[in-house]
């Protein structure tokens, strides 16, 4: 029988924490600084005079509610365990009496799954469930059916939902009904929008590579469908009158095969239609240039304002920006001009102006940050809300001209805050942070540029801490995504908040930390985000990993002898790439959920398109030469590898693959597998072991004699 040597290090991971090659008196742990709470999901109601949220402590989570004026908030679910279980989708009644949510499932997946994720590996099957809550007077929580996205009616009375099998039921808000199917659909129905008297409910109803939206009256009213065509119709919104519906039209699936890993042009449109006749007409058509193609990775936000204005977020000036037409039809006006990126926007409860969140300000550095701003819908100036050395984002319209958001430092966490009109934003919910989190001992990255390999232009964050001028050893941190902007403050998402902590944990034990805003991320344009030769057409954006090396190579604190990378998804992409290009100038590497084979991806073109794109063994021949795995003969470096093996992001054979060709290439490695955990890892013992491994792992090859 034929064997083979398997060559691999021994690595072992204890629960101690990492011992520090130069840290300072009074270190924090570990686990001080994860235990963070993590507000998200913040909506408000009720004209503003309510707000909501979900709060994350250590894994549980909860929603909370606060009333005007005062806006204490409170409890109104009483989850203990950190057993994994999302909840998303809040929305308060009409009338402020309910607040209505969908625990379980997992959002931000690319492909589904045959069933909601089971992190903590319970016995019993969990299911996405949607639950409502009595705030007036306060009741109990009731489970009222099983499914997601749910719309409550206007006379607050009924909820509408997307059932497991993608069509539509309803059932009565205040739990004491059983769910019923609303009416059959031949496509997958989504985006419920209630019309704004109750009587109608719009849809968007998928037919594979076409879609139309529909309305539904009552059971004995056919199914009306807005000029259905060869499209994609997308993002349904009543007019105020509840007479049109204003939405969006882009191509179908279809035409020549091209690769998703080009950038294609993709025109768009905004439509008009009339709730009766059916009819619509166009109203307002983007330009045939990338820019201005329909947003491959942020939402359009179609809105339509009381000013009977419908707003839209498009690039088409290299920024993201707020722009508004007349549904009456003619040309969009700019509503937010400038070198900055809108993101988050949300309408005032008189509908007349947008609050927004984006990188910009009157502070140096404001582009590595998030502030909140202003606009009427009929234009004019800007008016800048929040500002200073923190982030804001999330804004949503709170009572008496207020606005609440959630707002975060270098060194605070994010937090829930409110703001009256003209007044500085005021957390709500800084009693709960733990008493041992480490304010005072966390350093105010700084935000630095840099070229990267190639000459262009790169971005980052440095963590440094003020520990005595022996040279340190370094660590570059490589984000996700790829369309995503680490930034100077706590991130506005979960995952990123865990690494923005390990990064802080890791500048208290001696390490110097940047954090790479590489091409292809957002915040500084749309060309900066879509370059040439990207990913598995190139991988040009690694010129700005090894300008990071280069960069803290030259800093005078720095060994670059002892340099390692980490990140995860993408960033465990990048952190593969350099150790198997790179381990020359890379001693070690923590690689998260990361691609390693390109040429396995599912959005290359099917072999029948080989009658159209005669270059496909090219594009394959790139896209294995872009991959790490094409470069397994010059890895030497050690890695640890992570993953869940529930992951729908990411498949799994991409890190079952590597190991086994790092295995027949001698190279070391060692190995995290978390059964049942998905891509953004949903628990927070997850979090915890992974970052107290990823710690451990580099800590033990960037040692005080060099790199092992």
């Amino acid at each position: 029988m034929r064997r083979i040597l398997i060559l691999a290090a021994a690595f072992c991971m204890t629960a101690a924490a990492a011992r520090p090659l130069h840290a300072a008196p009074g270190t924090f742990s570990l686990e001080s600084i994860l235990g963070y709470p993590f507000p998200a999901n913040l909506v408000s109601g009720n004209a503003g005079r309510t707000i909501a949220f979900v709060l994350n402590e250590r894994g549980v989570r909860n929603v909370f509610v606060a009333n005007a004026p005062g806006f204490a908030p409170r409890a109104v679910t009483q989850y203990t365990a950190d057993d994994g279980q999302e909840i998303t989708n809040l929305h308060i009644s009409g009338d402020g009496k309910y607040v209505v949510f969908v625990r379980g499932g997992d959002h931000d997946s690319n492909w589904p799954a045959p069933f909601p994720p089971d992190p903590a590996r319970s016995a019993t099957a969990p299911q996405m469930e949607i639950w409502s809550i009595a705030l007036e007077p306060p009741g109990k929580a009731a489970m009222i059916g099983n499914g997601d996205a749910p719309a409550i009616s206007p006379d607050n009375r009924r909820v509408a939902f997307v059932a497991p099998d993608n069509s539509v039921s309803w059932t009565l808000l205040d739990g004491t009904g059983k769910p019923e199917k609303l009416f059959f659909d031949e496509g997958q129905d989504s985006d419920l929008q209630w019309s704004p008297d109750g009587t109608r409910l719009a849809f968007v109803s998928t037919r594979t590579d076409h879609s139309f939206i529909g309305i539904y009256r009552d059971a004995g009213t056919p199914i009306r469908f807005l000029a259905p065509s060869t499209s994609q119709d997308v993002e349904p919104r009543w007019s105020p009158d509840g007479a049109r519906i204003g939405y969006l039209r882009l191509p179908g699936n279809g035409g020549p095969p091209v690769t998703d890993f080009a950038w294609i042009v993709t025109p768009w449109s905004i439509w008009v239609g009339d709730a009766s006749s059916g009819s619509a007409r166009r109203v307002w058509s983007s330009s045939h240039t990338l820019r201005a193609s329909f947003p491959d990775t942020w939402d359009p936000s179609l809105r339509w304002t009381t000013a009977n204005q419908l707003t839209f977020i498009s690039a088409a000036d290299n920024w993201q920006h707020i722009y508004a037409v007349s549904a009456q039809g003619g040309p969009a006006r700019l509503l937010t001009p400038g070198r900055y990126m809108v993101e988050d926007t949300a309408p005032s409860v008189d509908g007349r102006s947008i609050v927004f969140s984006a990188n910009t300000g009157t502070s140096a550095g404001d582009f590595d940050r998030r502030h909140v701003f202003s606009v009427a819908v009929d234009g004019g100036a800007v008016r800048e809300l929040t500002s200073g050395q923190s982030s804001e984002w999330a804004p949503v319209a709170a009572a008496a001209d207020g606005i609440a958001m959630i707002q975060a430092g270098s060194r605070v966490p994010p937090l829930v805050a409110v703001a009256a009109a003209g007044a500085a934003p005021r957390a709500i919910d800084r009693n709960r942070l733990p008493a041992d989190f480490p304010l005072a001992q966390l350093v105010v990255p700084r935000s630095v540029t840099f070229r990267g390999a190639d000459g262009r232009i790169t971005h980052g964050q440095l963590f440094e801490g003020a520990d005595g001028s022996a040279r340190k050893p370094a660590i570059v941190f490589v984000h996700g995504g790829p369309p995503r902007q680490m930034l100077s403050t706590w991130h506005y998402m979960d995952y990123y908040t865990n690494a923005y902590a390990v990064n802080q944990y890791l500048a208290s034990r001696g390490f110097v930390v940047l954090s790479l805003n590489y091409r292809l991320g957002i915040g500084y344009g749309f060309d900066y985000g879509h370059p040439g030769r990207w990913g598995p057409t190139g991988a040009s954006e690694y010129n700005d990993v090894l300008g990071a090396h280069a960069y803290l190579s030259s800093l005078p604190g720095v060994d670059s002898n002892r340099v390692a990378i980490w990140g995860g998804s993408y960033g465990g992409y990048l952190t593969a790439l350099a150790l198997a290009r790179n381990s020359n100038l890379f001693c070690t590497g923590a690689d998260w959920h990361g691609v390693h084979d390109w040429s396995s991806s599912d959005e290359l073109p099917d072999p029948p398109a080989r009658y159209e794109l005669q270059d496909i063994k090219r594009e394959r021949r790139i896209a294995w030469e872009s991959s790490p795995v094409s470069s397994i003969a010059k890895w030497r470096s050690p890695v640890l590898l992570v993953q869940g093996d529930d992951d729908h992001n990411v498949h799994f054979h991409q890190t079952v693959d590597l190991a086994r060709r790092l295995q027949l290439a001698s190279v070391p490695y060692s190995e995290l597998v978390i059964p049942n955990e998905i891509h953004g890892f949903l628990r927070y013992s997850t979090f915890l072991q992974v970052d107290r491994a990823t710690v451990e792992y580099l800590t033990s090859h960037l040692t005080a004699s060099g790199c092992r």
